[in-house]
């Protein structure tokens, strides 16, 4: 099976439609069905059952779906990663906010150590995804709310979390506070919409503009909050939950390069 039918094929089993399939894939529709014929013949099953109404998956049809996307993806992925093993220096993937403190230090130290590292700035979720589809060598994430099942990782620093608020806030002046002392405020919450102003919310920056303009508070891990603007303030949660900021990386990786850039890490580790 060439890679070229199978994505015609997953592209027709997304849309349940040859006409959306076809402009989708940029061709026309007549050769689009004789593809997906061929294909069924090739294969001896029957992948669609057509009608003039609609477009429906067999069984057959729903597992080479399931099976083709992970073979696309895989295929996509070598190629990103073949022309980065073939690329000087390393890309680290990470988030705006996410790097707990550690990412200065890290840059100067790869810096005192010629080094070459270049940032891949990325919204929530993105490292880890592309670290893995090989547009990434490295990413830090954080802990437990990116997946790093599959890969290496190295924890560099763990804290707790505080209550981000107004600096006029009635809870403002207490020395820390309980998920009790919360109840009845609005507090933020990662929904993937703001809640105030209708777009998706991307980093914590956004969410510190949030709190400022008011109307909520935030949860946010400690060492996400460096220099707060004027009006704002934070105070511990006792009770909050802990989390991790770590280094992440393919765990088929030999690049002695990227194991330097693991030593480094681990030197400016708070935990050193």
């Amino acid at each position: 099976m060439e890679s070229r039918e199978l994505g015609y094929f997953v592209a027709v089993a997304e849309e349940l439609n040859f006409g959306r399939a076809a402009q989708r894939l940029g061709m026309a529709q007549p050769p689009l069905s004789r593809a997906i014929q061929r294909l069924e013949r090739r294969l001896g099953v029957r992948l669609l059952d057509r009608t003039s109404r609609r477009v429906e998956l067999t069984a057959a049809g729903e597992t080479l779906l399931r099976e083709g996307r992970k073979a696309l993806t895989a295929l996509t992925a070598a190629e990103q990663l073949t022309r980065r093993a073939g690329a000087p220096g390393l890309v680290l993937a990470v988030k705006p906010g996410g790097d707990g403190g550690i990412l200065e230090k890290l840059l100067a130290r790869c810096a005192s150590e010629a080094l070459d590292v270049q940032l891949r700035l990325c919204g929530i979720g993105e490292q880890e995804h592309l670290l893995r589809m090989g547009e990434a060598d490295v990413a830090l994430l954080h802990l437990p709310y990116d997946e790093p099942a599959g890969l290496a990782t190295q924890v560099l620093l763990t804290d707790g979390e505080v209550v981000l608020l107004p600096a006029s806030h009635r809870l403002a002046d207490r020395e820390s506070l309980s998920r009790a002392d919360l109840a009845g405020e609005e507090v933020f919450t990662w929904t993937g919409e703001c809640p105030s102003l209708g777009g998706p919310i991307r980093d914590t920056g956004q969410v510190t503009q949030l709190v400022s303009l008011g109307g909520t508070l935030a949860v946010l891990p400690a060492s996400f909050v460096g220099h707060l603007p004027p009006g704002l303030a934070t105070v511990p949660l006792a009770d909050g939950d802990t989390s991790s900021v770590a280094l992440a990386w393919r765990e088929d990786s030999r690049s002695r390069t990227l194991a330097k850039l693991v030593l480094l890490a681990s030197e400016v580790s708070p935990w050193n």
